[in-house]
């Protein structure tokens, strides 16, 4: 039985984060979350503004490799991901919050004032994620065949099937299967089968 003293106790709160709660593994995951940490607000900090924004960037190069490698099963991309880390760090620039508070509290989980920079963060490496899906491969076989238009602008312009006609022209013409993906009318134009090749190469098999 539970003694009558212990009714009578005050209740003792559970401080440790919640797995709702948004923390840098939230973050890495991409997963919804809850700004749960109580943090109190004072004067502006010069000093605690740069903690701030040096905490998430010592984080940015291991997100940046993460959100990379995770897509592609292991297999790196140097430059997505020095471009994620360009990316992030730009990013970083709205987690000061003019130092007047943590951006992460003592148990991980970042302060409710941070959701913009909260959001920044996950946007860059969903942007990433995204890219290293669709715009890897092909920005890489375009960097391997000298096609124009590579580098940084290569994924960002392929992710969002903007190329020039230049470089799309080299990509069709030197990397059609790495960037079939990406290339418009690629799925309206499916490789021949087998009985098809056969029926084309036989004698009077052309229509009439």
């Amino acid at each position: 039985m539970i003694p009558p003293e212990a009714l009578a106790a005050p209740p003792v709160a559970d401080e440790t984060p919640t797995a709702w709660s948004c923390t840098v593994d939230t973050l890495r995951a991409g997963k919804e979350c809850v700004f749960e940490a109580d943090l109190s607000a004072g004067a502006p900090s010069d000093s605690q503004d740069a903690s701030n924004k040096k905490l998430l960037q010592d984080v940015g190069r291991a997100l940046c490799s993460e959100a990379v490698g995770n897509i592609r099963e292991g297999r790196p991309d140097a430059t997505l991901t020095a471009l994620c880390e360009r990316r992030y760090i730009t990013a970083v620039d709205q987690c000061g919050l003019d130092g007047t508070s943590f951006v992460v509290d003592s148990k991980g989980r970042f302060a409710p004032a941070a959701r913009a920079c909260y959001r920044a963060l996950a946007n860059v490496l969903q942007e990433v994620q995204f890219m290293a899906t669709v715009a890897s491969p092909c920005c890489e076989c375009a960097a391997r065949a000298n096609c124009p238009g590579t580098a940084d602008r290569c994924y960002a312009e392929v992710a969002q099937q903007a190329t020039a006609p230049q470089t799309q022209a080299c990509l069709s013409d030197r990397c059609a299967a790495a960037c079939a993906v990406v290339l418009p009318g690629a799925a309206a134009r499916p490789s021949p089968t087998v009985q098809q090749r056969t029926r084309s190469s036989s004698p009077g098999s052309a229509s009439l």
